[in-house]
């Protein structure tokens, strides 16, 4: 069906998870999971029947309690208590759409048929996701190694009836929602809560939702820069195609393009200019936005290869007859790429903050503070105060996580890769960074009417149209505050074509 995404072995790709997400879609597994994931559970099964030694995860405690073997007659409650005694997450709730996305990401990662679970597991978690039954999951609790094992267990127990969940708006014991749809609670096989708790989803949830923003506003900082730009008076020479291609980083290059086509037919841009240059945060906004852009770019690719990934341990190898206990649920990768992500989207913020400073200065014929009387007014004079204080707020959260490490389970885990805090730093960074481009866009806007009757490009001024309906130029002083949050919701709710984006 058209609104149906099916769960197969395709790869799944950053559009595609977009389209997933803003279509709302729901998920079916593909016959070919379901051959995989039943064909790995009855190889488990039979495997358990011939081999007497204790199989790590299967048979056997966790973490430093590894070789301690489980009699058969427990399995199903050792995989219960694991998940019960997993669950010990605290602080913040994670945002619905990123639980939803955790659903839909161990889904794919059990379906690749080397993970052991039932069918029923898999196929419960497809009907949570696609009935919007969304487990209360903590931001704190994970190490990022041995996968995100609080967060995961806490995504788990509504399997078997416990915890709790969002449905229709209210939060519901587990049981009862159960109850409501006719469902009995799993009776978890061996192996299985440790397939559900093993894992990167938590990191990986927040990883490709962080994606979709840092892509927007990547775009809008270019968007919004090139509003700063004609606001200020800057020249175009900076932007020219030949100075990018004798230095070709293609974040530099895709740069300059877009601030070309933002301000192409600018009567603004092609007016005879006084000064001969402009200061760093204009001119080298190809160079800057562009770094970013290619950071960008590396992190898509590791997060991308994650999800396509089987992050849970022990993997069985049906095919190799083989059951290893190996280490894919290591979260380093994510930990770097959350850390690149952070210093990058953090320096989008910092050069957007000093062209906001440049704006107020009381330069190229625009009054101090963007006000038409100064003194009286204090205008423009605190917003700039406010990205100031943000920016140094991200310079402190980008201090990346993955140089830390701590050793747990008894030194069975000596080294973790910190990357669930990362995840969570880049979800407030993002954040923020909307936050200091919403200002920015709200001084250029204002800048921007001391160059009347000159006008910018038709898309700028159809852009900025829209933007001062919902944010009025300030002609005396008013509570600044509330032109901020409503810069930030038309920031949020701005829609841009995903083939922009992506």
């Amino acid at each position: 069906m058209k609104d149906t995404h099916i769960i197969s072995s395709d790869h799944l790709g950053l559009k595609k998870l977009f389209e997933i997400v803003s279509n709302n879609f729901k998920l079916e597994l593909s016959e070919d999971s379901k051959t995989k994931i039943t064909t790995c559970r009855n190889y488990l099964d039979e495997k358990l029947k011939s081999q007497k030694s204790p199989i790590y995860g299967i048979n056997t405690g966790f973490g430093s309690l590894y070789n301690v073997k489980i009699s058969e007659e427990n399995l199903t409650k050792l995989q219960e208590n694991l998940m019960m005694s997993h669950a010990c997450g605290t602080g913040d709730l994670v945002p619905k759409q990123v639980v939803k996305l955790m659903l839909l990401l161990k889904i794919q990662s059990l379906s690749y048929g080397h993970s052991g679970v039932q069918l029923e597991t898999v196929q419960r978690l497809v009907d949570f996701y696609n009935y919007d039954i969304l487990p209360l999951v903590f931001t704190q609790g994970s190490l990022g190694a041995s996968g995100d094992l609080a967060p995961l267990a806490h995504l788990s127990l509504p399997l078997i009836g416990k915890g709790e969940v969002f449905y229709e708006g209210q939060v519901h014991d587990a049981a009862e929602i159960l109850e409501k749809f006719n469902w009995h609670p799993i009776e978890l096989h061996s192996k299985e809560g440790l397939a559900l708790l093993n894992g990167t989803q938590f990191m990986s949830a927040y990883g490709i939702h962080l994606l979709f923003e840092a892509h927007k506003y990547s775009y809008l900082a270019d968007l919004i820069g090139s509003v700063s730009l004609e606001a200020f008076d800057g020249r175009i020479e900076p932007f020219d195609e030949l100075v990018h291609l004798v230095r070709p980083h293609n974040g530099q290059l895709k740069t300059a393009e877009r601030v070309r086509e933002f301000l192409e037919g600018s009567e603004l841009i092609s007016q005879e200019k006084k000064h001969v240059q402009d200061p760093y945060s204009f001119r080298c906004m190809p160079q800057v936005h562009g770094a970013s852009k290619d950071t960008l770019a590396f992190v898509t690719k590791t997060f991308i290869t994650e999800i396509n990934s089987v992050t849970d341990n022990p993997n069985i190898f049906v095919q190799e007859d083989k059951i290893i206990s190996g280490g894919n649920f290591h979260g380093q990768p994510l930990a770097l790429a959350f850390d690149f992500l952070k210093i990058a989207m953090a320096e989008l913020g910092n050069i957007s903050e000093r062209r906001t400073f440049q704006l107020v200065s009381g330069l190229r014929e625009l009054p101090t503070f963007l006000v038409e009387n100064p003194g009286l007014n204090s205008g423009f004079m605190i917003p700039q105060y406010t990205a100031a204080s943000i920016v140094s707020a991200n310079k402190q959260l980008a201090t990346p996580a993955s140089i830390d490490s701590i050793v747990s389970s008894n030194g069975q885990e000596d080294h973790v890769s910190m990357g669930a805090n990362a995840a969570t730093q880049s979800f407030t960074l993002i954040t923020n960074l909307k936050r200091i481009l919403s200002i920015e866009l709200f001084n250029a806007s204002q800048a921007l009417m001391f160059r009347n009757p000159l006008k910018s490009s038709e898309f700028i001024e159809s852009v900025l149209s829209l933007y001062r309906a919902e944010v009025p130029v300030v002609h005396n002083d008013r509570e600044l505050h509330h032109d901020i949050e409503a810069s930030i919701r038309f920031l949020e709710f701005l829609d841009i074509d995903s083939e922009e984006l992506f």
